[in-house]
């Protein structure tokens, strides 16, 4: 299905990826309203200043596994409006610092006050030297959802403005190659034969990655639903391939194909809470990303716990004998021990994936085992 077609008052239907390119980014889109991401849900980024600082810490590697260039670029992907790259650049020791060169990306309009020397961008430089961050990025780049018939047959799953669904075309083509390698659904029967492994990139490495979901083995193929993940494969090597020396990362809500979702990720945000996907622009549409899909050769894939243990960050509590020697520092240590722990949770931010791509460079970063 590649256009459009009428339906009745709940708009016209389209697939999934047509209907949310609109509703995040066109003219009236929920990223564009002024409030931005942060006015309706709560990243990394926004839980603590530790994961800024976090990400200084890997931008200062990446400078020394550069050789200390001239100038080093921090590239921020979906900057919001550009709390990241704000704290990262605050937070770089004063010689890095000065030859840190900031890049926001983003598809909203410049916000007001952001500091003169962030470069405010649609699309990431190009042969930058450095590091390339992208929080929360590619589970906002759309994509069409495939669900499977009563009849065993894989289709494009159209939508109105309102969320109201139908079944559209068969998926074929190069959508129906990426799912055969990437998602397959069974066509027929039960759900049996699922793959047990999916890391078929060339020289990826998983390290500790849990999938979000669940694989549920005897369910009846019809109704099993995909998300089509050409689209976020395509975005993150074109991102990579500005990067002319350095580290790209992706991190991101993430499964492998060893346990994908049966029925799909795809959901809503509205005002912190999650709420069903309709494209009228009034919620956050997202779905978790087939990281392993869109890896890279020489990628490697770990758990945001395990990149942030190895950066330092850690949930353990200060020693209560600094209550009594320092009580400001040890409530000082304590805040910092509970945002540290959310970061890093089981089933919650500590559970996202880190894609690491290096480019030009040796795999010797993050090299820590998770814990």
């Amino acid at each position: 299905m590649t256009g459009a077609v009428t339906g009745a008052a709940g708009g016209e239907w389209r697939g999934w990826r047509e209907a949310t390119e609109e509703a995040l980014y066109g003219p009236r889109g929920f990223y564009r309203r002024p409030e931005g991401p942060a006015g309706h849900f709560r990243t990394s980024v926004h839980a603590s200043p530790l994961f800024a600082e976090a990400v200084a810490r890997l931008l200062c590697q990446v400078d020394e596994t550069l050789g200390h260039p001239s100038e080093l670029a921090f590239v921020d992907m979906a900057a919001g409006r550009g709390e990241l790259v704000t704290g990262v650049l605050a937070a770089l020791p004063t010689e890095v610092a000065s030859r840190a060169r900031g890049y926001a990306v983003e598809r909203a309009d410049r916000p007001r006050g952001l500091a003169h020397r962030i470069e405010w961008l649609p699309e990431p430089p190009e042969g930058a030297t450095g590091l390339l961050f992208a929080n929360e990025w590619l589970d906002n780049v759309p994509l069409d959802v495939a669900q499977v018939d009563p009849d065993g047959v894989r289709r494009l799953v159209l939508v109105r403005q309102d969320g109201t669904e139908r079944l559209g075309d068969r998926v074929e083509g190069a959508d129906g190659e990426w799912l055969d390698r990437w998602w397959p659904l069974p066509t027929e029967g039960p759900a049996e034969g699922l793959p047990a492994d999916g890391l078929r990139a060339e020289g990826l490495r998983v390290e500790g990655l849990r999938a979000d979901g669940l694989r549920v083995e005897g369910l009846p193929a019809e109704g099993l639903r995909a998300e089509i993940g050409r689209p976020r494969d395509a975005a993150w090597a074109s991102a990579v391939a500005s990067v002319g020396r350095g580290l790209a990362v992706a991190v991101d809500y993430a499964h492998t194909t060893a346990a994908r979702p049966p029925f799909g990720t795809l959901t809503g945000y509205r005002q912190g809470r999650e709420t069903a996907p309709v494209p009228d622009g009034s919620c956050d549409i997202t779905a978790h990303v087939a990281l392993d899909a869109c890896a890279l050769p020489g990628a490697r894939l770990l758990t945001q716990r395990a990149a942030l243990h190895a950066l330092g960050v850690s949930g353990g509590r200060p020693p209560l004998s600094l209550a009594t020697t320092d009580p400001a520092a040890y409530v000082r240590a304590l805040a910092g021990a509970g945002e540290a722990a959310e970061l890093t949770a089981s089933s919650g931010l500590g559970d996202f994936g880190w894609l690491l791509q290096p480019v030009g460079i040796p795999d010797t970063l993050l090299t820590q085992r998770p814990r």
